[in-house]
């Protein structure tokens, strides 16, 4: 799956907004949620194979966090879809100007 569909899921969103405020494990964003552990973990295993979230064991527990690589690329692919946007709405009102003229 790719990041834009793993983050298209509301629940899978919010996880993903939480993680980005601090790491958590599990336990902590089935308490933070309407959701069971169990589905928590789906989300977070499509996260994580989405290269979203990584996560490191802390004792007993996985501790999950933003990967920084998949937010980065989150970020690059932003960034190319506004440029292109943006360049194509300034041909757009050049056109439009030299119609006026």
């Amino acid at each position: 799956m790719n990041r834009w569909t793993a983050l298209g899921d509301p629940t899978r969103r919010t996880i993903f907004e939480l993680l980005v405020e601090q790491p958590c494990s599990v336990g902590e964003l089935a308490r933070a949620l309407p959701v069971t552990r169990p589905a928590v973990s789906q989300h977070l295993k499509v996260l994580k194979d989405a290269g979203l979230v990584a996560n490191t064991r802390l004792g007993k527990q996985r501790i999950y966090r933003v990967d920084p690589e998949g937010l980065a690329s989150l970020r690059a692919e932003l960034d190319r879809f506004w440029s292109k946007t943006l360049e194509a709405y300034k041909v757009v009102i050049e056109q439009r100007l030299k119609e006026q003229e």
